[in-house]
């Protein structure tokens, strides 16, 4: 595997996603059925459920989320500071949680507080910023205390004011390469409804897999009828989330590798058999006086300048192709000095070792 490429995918699988994925168990888990068209009976069935499955031996913490990062969800709501227009919205990820559930990921709070138990209906609304949202609506400010709403689309030009109470760190929610996503928290009690599908999240001692079937008989116990789906580790999710970009780079690794392969043995067999069709001006050369070095570096001279003009004219078409490429290059400059600098001194030394150690010519043909 070339190295570069090998430490490239290194580097991305070592990025950190905001959260810590280990010991993290996943599921979704549905609302269906005449008896779940309230608000009100969603919000029973997932308190008592959250409630019967903290209560597991081996569980350390958990909650629900409306949507998981990593996991190909993306629900993104406008938001409004107080003193904008409307025109200004822009875009955010929401996130919709259970207090306890942003401890359970170990995202880090940053400044503030998290959400909590008085964070309920009728309360004054709370809601939680991450660092991207921070950073480009309060540049150079505190947003804590500042005054927040969603878009009117979501339910009506009325929507309440919610207090900015606290900041967290960004999480990777589409992909480990993409960063700075705006996103903010409310709690599921405060949001103008209630999902009828959410994601639980809980932290285990061992291994997260081994509780998955009594997890989900704890939230049967409540209910059996309610579907639960996409169980997985979080750090499943976390490797499963760059598998394509993965595939895709080996797969653009073994064009690479075949490409120089064939172009390092057809620089070769050229120049060599360039130098072997000389062998007789080369005799001449040495029988008239030529010194030995002054044939080689006639014969370097000569051979090593349309290797030079091919390099240089190769290496402009990388640096301009490279521009197809540069989404698959997480964290790295598609200006990258070390592979262009490996794979000219490969080609150097190939067109070197063919100029100075040609294969030897056949023996001429007897009539």
């Amino acid at each position: 595997m070339d190295i570069a490429l090998t430490l490239r995918l290194a580097h991305l699988f070592a990025v950190d996603p905001g959260f810590d994925p280990t010991h993290l168990l996943t599921m979704q888990v549905q609302t269906s059925g005449r008896r779940f068209d309230t608000d009100a009976a969603r919000v029973r069935f997932f308190a008592a459920a959250l409630d019967r499955v903290r209560q597991l031996p081996g569980v350390v913490s958990a909650g629900f989320t409306t949507q998981l990062p990593l996991s190909g969800d993306s629900d993104i709501y406008g938001i409004e500071l107080q003193g904008e227009t409307t025109a200004q919205q822009i875009p955010a990820l929401r996130y919709a949680v259970t207090p306890g559930t942003i401890e359970a990921m170990r995202i880090p709070l940053l400044r503030g507080r998290l959400l909590n138990d008085h964070d309920i209906a009728g309360a004054p609304p709370a809601i939680l910023v991450n660092q991207a949202f921070a950073d480009a609506r309060f540049p150079g400010q505190s947003p804590i205390g500042r005054l927040v709403r969603t878009s009117p689309d979501v339910g009506s030009a009325s929507n309440p004011w919610a207090t900015i109470v606290g900041v967290v760190g960004n999480v990777k929610q589409a992909s480990l390469s993409i960063g700075g996503e705006q996103a903010f928290y409310i709690s599921t009690a405060q949001w103008a409804w209630t999902d009828a599908a959410q994601t639980l999240v809980l932290r285990t001692r061992d291994d997260p897999a081994s509780l998955a079937a009594s997890v989900r008989e704890a939230i049967w116990s409540v209910d059996k009828d309610q579907p639960i789906v996409q169980v997985a580790t979080m750090d499943t999710l976390v490797a499963a989330s760059e598998v394509q970009r993965h595939f895709v780079l080996m797969l653009f690794e073994a064009f690479a590798l075949a490409g120089l392969l064939l172009a390092a043995i057809g620089i070769y067999g050229v120049l060599a058999g360039s130098v072997n069709e000389r062998t007789r001006e080369i005799g001449v050369r040495a029988a008239l006086g030529a010194s030995r070095r002054s044939i080689l570096a006639l014969i370097v001279r000569q051979g090593m300048a349309p290797v030079a003009l091919g390099l240089i004219l190769g290496l402009t078409a990388a640096l301009l192709a490279s521009r197809a490429i540069a989404a698959f290059l997480f964290d790295t400059s598609r200006f990258d000095g070390l592979t262009y600098a490996a794979v000219t001194a490969l080609l150097l030394s190939v067109s070197t070792a063919a100029c100075f150690i040609p294969p030897a010519a056949p023996p001429p043909s007897t009539p």
